[in-house]
């Protein structure tokens, strides 16, 4: 993750109607490619048993391996510099080594960045843990942490922080509310000027600067891909995915492809959905309040470009500008 800025003079911060009327635009009308990805056939414990570093699982929000796989195979070719600004425990790296690209990981919390190494030697033999390297940073800084890569990045795909409680169990104790697991566990530091801490309008003026930085670290023509949910808070919906396009424009990219993920199995033409105890009790807690909530089982992979290119039929096309 990467730290929110604390003392930003008001003018330098989005214009948060706006933004939000933008995102709201969008919902209405997307005219980009649209496919579906049935990434968790297998539930994403399985798919990293036995691979991934056990402190894998103390991260309070990590991308499914399955995911950044197919991400990677369908936005990039063998060769290609993949950054992943945003890295947690380093799943785009590892994936994205393993399937013979340059991977490059940058977070800015050193226990996460620490597991992410840990991932890359567990899964990588020599030859393609030479392609996998971590650095300790702020996603705002790649111009510079990256050195020669910046400018020549093919593919960013990250997964940034959605903007509510990460990894956070309320429960009604006998002398009043209180959260479960460690402080340090949820939204990804105890350290509030991370961005996982970031809400609102601060959330929006972070995540424009963390994009500003993606568009400058991409080759022309690169691409940029994001991987979010929807979430609940306070009642109202946030639609983070549109959000995340209108604040991906104000930067200067082109929006050019969307993808649903799915977080449910696929089994005899019915989805089947593998809630976690935190999803369920939050979703019962707003049907009490009369709240319209149901469990989220996808996620919204959106794809944008430097420049004006619109996704093809192939990895070539895209990188064409065709």
């Amino acid at each position: 993750m990467t730290h929110h800025p604390e003392l930003i003079h008001p003018t330098a911060r989005p214009n948060n109607r706006a933004t939000k009327q933008r995102a709201t635009e969008h919902r209405r009308a997307v005219d980009v490619p649209l496919a579906l990805w049935p990434v968790a056939q297998v539930s994403p414990q399985y798919q990293r048993a036995g691979r991934y570093d056990p402190a894998s699982a103390a991260h309070p929000a990590k991308m499914l391996p399955a995911l950044a796989s197919r991400i990677v195979a369908e936005y990039s070719m063998p060769g290609d510099r993949v950054l992943d600004p945003l890295a947690g425990i380093g799943t785009t790296l590892v994936e994205a080594a393993l399937a013979d690209r340059r991977a490059i990981g940058v977070e800015l919390e050193s226990r996460w960045a620490a597991v992410a190494d840990a991932n890359c030697d567990r899964l990588l033999d020599a030859a393609h843990r030479d392609l996998a390297q971590m650095i300790v940073g702020d996603a705002r800084n790649l111009d510079a942490l990256l050195g020669d890569a910046h400018g020549a990045v093919d593919l960013i795909c990250t997964s940034p922080p959605y903007a509510c409680d990460v990894g956070a169990i309320v429960v009604t104790a006998e002398h009043g509310k209180r959260r479960l697991g460690p402080a340090t566990d949820r939204n990804y530091s105890d350290d509030r000027g991370n961005l996982g801490h970031a809400r609102g309008a601060a959330y929006e003026t972070a995540m424009a600067e963390v994009y500003a930085a993606c568009f400058a670290a991409l080759r022309p023509g690169g691409l940029l891909v994001t991987v979010t949910k929807n979430t609940r808070r306070k009642g109202h919906t946030l639609d983070l995915a549109a959000l995340t396009v209108a604040l991906c424009e104000q930067v200067g990219f082109s929006y050019v492809g969307h993808v649903v993920a799915l977080h449910a199995a696929i089994r005899d033409g019915a989805l089947v959905g593998r809630p976690s105890f935190w999803q369920t009790t939050q979703v019962r807690k707003a049907r009490s309040r009369g709240e319209p909530a149901s469990v989220v089982v996808h996620e919204d992979v959106c794809c944008f470009a430097k420049g004006t290119a619109r996704l093809g039929t192939s990895t070539k096309a895209v990188r064409d500008g065709k």
